[in-house]
């Protein structure tokens, strides 16, 4: 009997320590799935035959971008595993200009899901050019939110905050305005000898800078434009399973609205970036519109993109 009892007790000590065990893994997933970082990203760098640095230093650099922007905590709120942001950053090498200062392009996109689908559509689709930075291998690449660290630091630390600017405007109404302060934030801290050599942060020359990204995206005249693309998104594109017709009516007064944004504050480059983003898109999509739908958008598009008006005539055939 009292070996019975032994065994019986032993049994039971391993059931509970098998419940524990159960318990603590079950646990240990969900808070991974629940604290998973906000981005998903790939970081490339390309780099052409260079004189003097050593190509492993550029594999250091990928490296390093890929796990600082896949590894930083942005933000306090709670991503699942699935609902980060898939973006990708290419790093093109153009020049080096001495030993550890060099001018690249940066080639960048970013993605969500539409509901209903296994569609992705493109938030951001654009080339940051002529960036000048500073990078020897095993540097840290520092996240620059609230202090300057160093050039290629800030780049990344303003798109990060860009980028879940426009995923979160894209879901709610006025839900980016947090990220879009940051990233004006980090242009503000950037020292005047960097801008100088960076104009990629300066208000003056082209109005294609990150200075005219963000001022767009909070200028008063940028409102209606906001406010448009959540509804473009959740109203338009997130909707196409369930009534694509009415789906397609939203997409088609979301377009008028950035239409009008144009005609008062022509040549921005967030309607050139909203373009670039969205274009193809636009023309599959609004090939099963209804025809009354198909010319107002055609017509749209041609202002809204002149240079490429043949594209468009695929919406009406």
């Amino acid at each position: 009997m009292q070996k019975a009892n032994n065994l019986f007790s032993i049994a039971a000590g391993s059931k509970r320590q098998l419940t524990l065990l159960l318990f603590f893994s079950v646990l240990i997933f969900f808070s991974g799935q629940l604290s998973a970082q906000e981005l998903k990203a790939e970081v490339t760098v390309s780099v052409p035959r260079l004189q003097e640095t050593d190509p492993a230093v550029f594999k250091t650099l990928e490296r390093d971008l890929k796990e600082f922007m896949n590894q930083q905590r942005w933000t306090q709120d709670e991503y699942r595993t699935h609902e980060r942001i898939e973006c990708n950053f290419q790093v093109n090498i153009l020049e080096e200009l001495n030993g550890n200062k060099f001018r690249a392009d940066i080639a960048l996109k970013a993605i969500r899901p539409v509901y209903g689908s296994d569609y992705k559509t493109v938030l951001i689709n654009h080339v940051d050019r002529d960036i000048v930075f500073s990078y020897q291998e095993f540097q840290p690449i520092q996240n620059s939110t609230d202090i300057f660290q160093d050039n290629l630091s800030a780049v990344f630390t303003f798109y990060a905050h860009l980028i879940l600017a426009l995923d979160a405007e894209s879901f709610a109404q006025g839900a980016g305005e947090e990220h879009f302060r940051i990233a004006q934030q980090i242009i503000n801290q950037v020292p005047p000898d960097v801008s100088d050599t960076d104009k990629g942060w300066a208000s003056l020359n082209r109005k294609t800078t990150r200075y005219w990204m963000i001022e767009n995206y909070l200028s008063p005249r940028f409102r209606s434009f906001r406010e448009a693309w959540y509804h473009y998104h959740r109203k338009g594109l997130d909707m196409l399973h369930l009534n694509t017709d009415q789906a397609a009516a939203a997409m088609t007064d979301a377009l008028r609205e950035v239409e009008k944004t144009h005609t008062s504050y022509p040549n921005t480059i967030g309607v050139q970036m909203f373009v670039t983003a969205k274009s193809d898109e636009i023309v599959e999509v609004m090939k099963l519109a209804p025809r009354a739908q198909k010319n107002i958008v055609y017509e749209i598009m041609r202002k809204l993109d002149p240079s490429n008006t043949g594209k468009y005539n695929a919406i009406r055939s």
